[in-house]
C-alpha cells in the first residue's frame, strides 16, 4: 500500500490519478473539514470481512448494468431509443457501492447519467428498459425517456437533464427529512462538470449552514464531455471544494465496489445519524464518448488505453478469481444469467404499448391549474 502526504494531494497533473480510500487530517485544515488520504483496496485479497456470496452478488450487479447499457446502445443505434442517451460504462463499481451502502427508504436524485443508478435502486429492469423505448410501461411511462427516470417507490427522484439541476431540489428533500424528524439521507449524484456551476456551490452552503443530511456524490470520469478536469477547473481535486464550507470531503477509487461502499455508507450514516452534509469525489474511466453518439476522437490513445486499463468489472473479475471466489465457470454462470435477464428486460420493453397521446398533459401539474396549454403541433394557435 502506498501513502499519499497532504502536500502530494494539492499537486495537479494531466495524469491519471490513484484516488483514495481512507480518510485524513491534514494540519493545515480546519478541524470540521476531514479530506482524503491514501490507501486503496485495488490488487490485494483483503475484501474486508465480506462474505464470498456477496462478492460474487457484487459482480452480477456490476456486470448486469454493463449488459444493460450494451444493449441500450445497441437499441439506439436500432432506432428504437430516440433522444439522448448517456451511459454509466466505466462507472459500475461506484454505481453498485453506493446502492448497496444506502437504506431502501433514502432518497436519489441523479443527473442523466442515471439508468444502471435506476437499477442498483432496485428498479425492475424491464421499466427502466421501456423507459429508454418510451413506452406506457417505464418509470415515467413513457414520456420521460433516457434522461427522465423517476419512480417514487424505490425513491429515485430524477433523472435531470439540466447540468446541476437536480442539486437544490436534493437539499430541499433533505430539509423536509430534518423538518419532519426523519432518518433518512438523500445521495445526489452529478459529474465533476457540475461542480463549476453556482447552484452547486450555494446548495454546498445551505446544506452545511443548515446540516441537511444529504451527501454530494460527484462522479469523476475526468473528462467534463469533451474537457479535462484539469483544463476546466482551478482546483481538479474535487474533494477539497468541501472545505470551503466546513463539509467533510472524501475522494475514492470508483473503480473498487468495496472502498465505495465503504465510503459511502460511513457518510451516508454520519449524514444519518448527525445530520451533517458531505462530498464524495469518486473517481473512475469513462469507456465511450460522453453520450452514445459521441465517438470521443478527442481522447489521446494513451487516455483510452488508462481507462480500459481500470475497468472496474476486469479488475473484480480478475481479483475474485485470483482469490477463488470465483471461477471461470461461475463466471461463465453469471454471465448466462445477466444476459438471459437482460434479454427479459428488452422483451418486455418491446412488447410493451407507446404511451396514449391523449395523456401528453397528464403531469404537467399535480392538480388543475387554470389556462394550462394543452396545445399539439399543428394544432390552431386560436379556436374558433
Amino acid at each position: 500500500m502506498t501513502t499519499t502526504t497532504a502536500a502530494e494531494l494539492t499537486q495537479t497533473t494531466a495524469a491519471p490519478r490513484k484516488p483514495a480510500r481512507k480518510a485524513t487530517r491534514p494540519a493545515d485544515q480546519s478541524a470540521d473539514v476531514a479530506v482524503s488520504g491514501a490507501e486503496t483496496l485495488l490488487g490485494g485479497a483483503d475484501f474486508g470481512g465480506t462474505d464470498a456470496a456477496t462478492l460474487r452478488e457484487l459482480y452480477s450487479e456490476m456486470l448486469f448494468i454493463r449488459r444493460f447499457e450494451e444493449r441500450t446502445a445497441q437499441a439506439y443505434q436500432q432506432a428504437k431509443i430516440g433522444g439522448y442517451c448517456h451511459l454509466n460504462l466505466g462507472e459500475e463499481a461506484t454505481v453498485v457501492g453506493v446502492g448497496r451502502a444506502m437504506r431502501p427508504t433514502d432518497y436519489l436524485f441523479t443527473n442523466y447519467r442515471e439508468h444502471g443508478y435506476a437499477l442498483a435502486k432496485g428498479i425492475e429492469p424491464g421499466r427502466v428498459m421501456a423507459e429508454l423505448y418510451g413506452r406506457s410501461t417505464g418509470t415515467s411511462k413513457g414520456w420521460g425517456g433516457s434522461m427522465h427516470m423517476y419512480d417514487t417507490e424505490t425513491r429515485l427522484l430524477g433523472g435531470y437533464a439540466i447540468v446541476g439541476g437536480q442539486v437544490p431540489l436534493a437539499i430541499g428533500a433533505a430539509l423536509a427529512i430534518d423538518y419532519r424528524g426523519g432518518d433518512d439521507v438523500v445521495v445526489c449524484q452529478m459529474g465533476e462538470g457540475t461542480t463549476n456551476i453556482g447552484a452547486f456551490h450555494e446548495s454546498l452552503n445551505i446544506a452545511a449552514l443548515w446540516n441537511l443530511p444529504v451527501v454530494f456524490l460527484v462522479i469523476n470520469n475526468q473528462t467534463g464531455m469533451g474537457t479535462t478536469v484539469e483544463k476546466s477547473s482551478a482546483e481538479p481535486d474535487l474533494w477539497k471544494r468541501a472545505a470551503s464550507y466546513r463539509m467533510r470531503g472524501e475522494r475514492v477509487d470508483g473503480t473498487d465496489v468495496l472502498a465505495v461502499r465503504e465510503v459511502a455508507a460511513d457518510l451516508i450514516e454520519t449524514a444519518r445519524r448527525e445530520g451533517k452534509p458531505a462530498l464524495l469525489e469518486a473517481v473512475s474511466y469513462r469507456l465511450k464518448g460522453h453520450s452514445v453518439v459521441d465517438p470521443a476522437k478527442y481522447r489521446a490513445e494513451d487516455a483510452v488505453s488508462t481507462a480500459v486499463a481500470h475497468d472496474p468489472i476486469v479488475l473484480w473479475h480478475n481479483r475474485l478469481l485470483e482469490a477463488g471466489v470465483l471461477t471461470e465457470e461461475s463466471a461463465a454462470a453469471i454471465e448466462a444469467d445477466v444476459k438471459e435477464r437482460v434479454r427479459v428486460a428488452v422483451d418486455f420493453a418491446d412488447q410493451s404499448p407507446h404511451p396514449d397521446p391523449a395523456t401528453l398533459f397528464d403531469y404537467n401539474y399535480a392538480t388543475p391549474v387554470a389556462g394550462d396549454s394543452h396545445r399539439l403541433p399543428g394544432d390552431p394557435l386560436f379556436t374558433a
